[in-house]
């Protein structure tokens, strides 16, 4: 794992929406790119990340109406960050570290070029694992 850079296995499409999104908008914005997660902006500033599980387990299982609660409401604030030419072990270690499960992918100058999800690493370096194929097959939202 350790000879793959994050930038090889990450996944170079980043979708921004700002806090005030709707969660039923966001979940149709992520369905429709096939995606798990969107960057979550205030204005120009990176507020969050929030994730298909963070509208399930915060959301859903809260009883929160998807049309009028935000996403800016309940995204993740706390964001782990990693540079994209750190090793794909080095994500996995922050990973684990930090108990997440995706990591925002950024360039030398800290801009934002990409996100790698533990299902990202799977599907590239254990692809018969349980995870590997999960991620491979199961569509997102």
């Amino acid at each position: 794992m350790s000879d793959y850079r994050v930038a090889d296995v990450m996944t170079r499409q980043v979708i921004y929406l700002p806090a005030e999104t709707t969660l039923d908008e966001a979940a149709r914005v992520m369905k429709e790119a096939d995606i798990g997660d969107v960057v979550v902006t205030d204005g120009a500033t990176l507020a969050g990340l929030l994730t298909d599980r963070d509208i399930v387990v915060r959301a859903v299982a809260a009883n929160s109406d998807p049309t009028s609660t935000t996403i800016g409401s309940i995204t993740t604030r706390e964001v782990v960050m990693i540079e994209q030419n750190c090793s794909a072990g080095d994500a996995a270690a922050l990973m684990r570290e930090r108990g997440v499960r995706r990591v925002l992918v950024c360039d030398a100058e800290r801009k934002l070029v990409g996100i790698v999800s533990l299902g990202d690493l799977a599907v590239q370096f254990d692809p018969q694992s349980a995870l590997g194929q999960i991620s491979e097959q199961a569509p997102t939202l």
